[in-house]
């Protein structure tokens, strides 16, 4: 996979279809966001339009409410979804049931670990987690002083679509509180990052203490100013009575 810039600039690239070119049929896309919260809107709309196939996409859980990337799983460009939540995602429920998308979900600690690993050269590791339950199957378990852990391979993407706040140049960027997520991670892990971001700033705007990511993990920048942000459930606190309406 290319990881070449943009013609716009360093990393910055000025549409959709530039910052997606290099996408093919078969690849591994890892894809930032928690529910709904800190998409990377444009780039997944934009994914659905190039019509690529065959994915296997690494995400928290894939959409909601038909929105993010359920998105994908209704135009059926998944082969496989390796997540850690399903919750009232009726669309990956209703692909999982029918079969016609794999399904491997993670604890997410586990799931958030193994693309770190990926990021740091780690081929695998050994966790507690999911000793003695249907997590542990097919894999290696090892007793070490007296406590069993099961192994854990790195998890390793073609692409990882993710969306930050602010962004510099050259790609140092900076999210929006939990919009920061599983983002960082992903972009160590996969061989091309490439970057939705709210506000594009000149060098040097953004403080060195403030920089969550670093610009070296990111290869395309995308500035997209305009988003949805919907909200998966809306929750108010009632009113106290005697205080109006």
């Amino acid at each position: 996979m290319s990881t070449i810039t943009g013609r716009h600039g360093h990393k910055i690239v000025g549409s959709v279809a530039e910052a997606l070119a290099d996408l093919r049929d078969g690849m591994t896309i890892m894809v930032g966001g928690f529910g709904l919260t800190g998409n990377a809107e444009a780039l997944i709309k934009g994914v659905v339009e190039r019509g690529v196939r065959d994915l296997t996409l690494v995400s928290n859980n894939a959409g909601n409410m038909g929105k993010g990337l359920a998105t994908w799983l209704r135009a059926r460009l998944i082969r496989k979804v390796i997540c850690s939540y399903i919750g009232a995602n009726e669309d990956l429920h209703a692909a999982m049931a029918s079969g016609t998308v794999e399904v491997e979900i993670n604890p997410q600690g586990t799931l958030v670990e193994r693309m770190r690993a990926a990021g740091a050269g780690i081929p695998a590791f050994y966790t507690p987690t999911g000793v003695g339950t249907v997590v542990e199957q097919g894999k290696e378990v090892r007793e070490i002083d007296g406590r069993r852990y099961v192994l854990e391979r790195a998890l390793h993407a073609d692409v990882a679509l993710i969306r930050a706040a602010r962004a510099d140049h050259f790609g140092n960027l900076r999210f929006y509180r939990t919009a920061r997520n599983f983002s960082p991670a992903m972009a160590s892990a996969a061989r091309t990052t490439i970057a939705e971001v709210d506000q594009l700033v000149p060098l040097g705007a953004l403080d060195p203490d403030d920089i969550h990511l670093p610009g070296i993990f990111v290869h395309r920048i995308l500035e997209v100013r305009e988003h949805e942000n919907p909200f998966e459930y809306k929750t108010t606190r009632p009113r106290p009575a005697g205080q109006g309406a």
